[in-house]
């Protein structure tokens, strides 16, 4: 039984909720036999339940002369506002229940610049069949933006890459390991190498990201042998950065796993001179939703180790020749079939349409592996 406060003419009460639905029922019908069948009461209920409400509002609400029913004026002027309140807590009730279901839910997920959101597509393709009104926001900040927007509740999760000084009040779970690579246009002299010596680094001029010191430790892991390559040209927009170095500014330092232009390929460097640990940071202590919840635990069980292998056969070297890879119409063509896998667990009906359309995405040619 719900009740809540009101204050009407500065007279203090409680209302049940039941009794301004029939209320509600009887105002529409203005007949006491109806609004009991559509409130599924018998008809003396519903009148002693009116009876109570006008005495918690000290006056009648409804005047009853032989076969006629009416609103009294009392009746007229708080019929608007109970109907508001009516209708505030029924939508409170149903989002609760909806909740409660996991009928909807908003999942907030932060990324730091250098962590692509395709590490994470899988994953929440597998979320929206366990919670299938999932919502996602994916947001962006450097690490250190990324703990202060977890502590005050902008964001549920994130991924941070680099290494950060975090409070007591952050948990973290190493996710995986993986390489930087050197990006460079396709026309590139270097390009067409397996690996990129050390040596051959001092010819290079290198795009740096704002505020990621990824670049600067490279320079300096360089330096100790041999001549590093130099910091030019900047920028904080992965996207500006691949830009720049596929019109031949520069090269880009990036993860293995990242996302690159068709026009850009991704060379690995001698002896992997900088790597980092990507890891999952959430609120310590804080009550987790159902969609959190199921969203670490797929992500600390996941084989990370397959997901990098996946992404990097989708831009394997073309022959054992030249390292010109794959465009990344392969990676778009693998995403596609996994959402059609997805919808058909939950219509099928819809999949001959659309596996129709699958056949329809360009598949790469075959090539010979190393």
């Amino acid at each position: 039984m719900v009740r809540t406060m009101a204050n009407l003419s500065g007279v203090s009460m409680h209302l049940q909720f039941h009794q301004v639905r029939y209320f509600l029922a009887l105002a529409r019908t203005l007949n006491f036999t109806q609004a009991a069948k559509q409130c599924n009461v018998t008809q003396p209920a519903l009148t002693k339940a009116v009876h109570k409400l006008e005495e918690e509002l000290g006056g009648a609400l409804i005047h009853r002369e032989r076969r006629f029913t009416q609103l009294t004026e009392l009746g007229k002027m708080v019929l608007p506002t109970l109907e508001q309140v009516f209708a505030a807590a029924e939508a409170v009730r149903l989002q609760a229940r909806s909740y409660q279901k996991k009928t909807i839910a908003r999942l907030k997920i932060g990324l730091s610049p250098s962590i692509s959101a395709a590490l994470i597509t899988e994953l929440l393709w597998e979320l929206t069949t366990t919670i299938p009104d999932l919502r996602f926001d994916l947001r962006e900040a450097d690490a250190n933006g990324l703990v202060t927007m977890l502590l005050d509740g902008e964001i549920n999760s994130a991924l941070v890459g680099d290494a950060v000084e975090l409070p007591e009040r952050i948990d973290r779970w190493p996710l995986f390991e993986e390489r930087y690579m050197l990006v460079l246009p396709r026309e590139h002299v270097m390009a067409r190498k397996s690996v990129i010596p050390l040596h051959d680094l001092h010819e290079l001029i290198l795009l740096e990201r704002v505020g990621c010191d990824v670049a600067s430790r490279f320079v300096q892991a360089c330096l100790v042998d041999h001549q590093g390559p130099k910091l030019v040209h900047s920028s904080d927009q992965e996207k500006h950065l691949q830009q720049m170095a596929s019109a031949g500014f520069g090269a880009i330092l990036a993860p293995e796993h990242a996302p690159r232009l068709p026009s850009l390929v991704a060379i690995p460097i001698e002896g992997d001179p900088v790597r980092r640990e990507v890891q999952l940071l959430a609120v310590a202590g804080r009550r987790y939703s159902p969609a959190l919840d199921a969203f670490i635990k797929i992500a600390r069980a996941r084989d990370w180790t397959g997901v990098l292998d996946t992404m990097r056969n989708a831009s394997a070297p073309a022959s054992n020749n030249d390292n010109i890879r794959r465009p990344d119409a392969q990676a778009a063509s693998s995403l596609f079939e996994s959402r059609l896998r997805a919808d058909r667990s939950r219509d099928p009906r819809i999949i001959r349409s659309e596996d129709r359309e699958a056949r329809k995405v360009p598949q790469p040619h075959s090539v010979e592996r190393r």
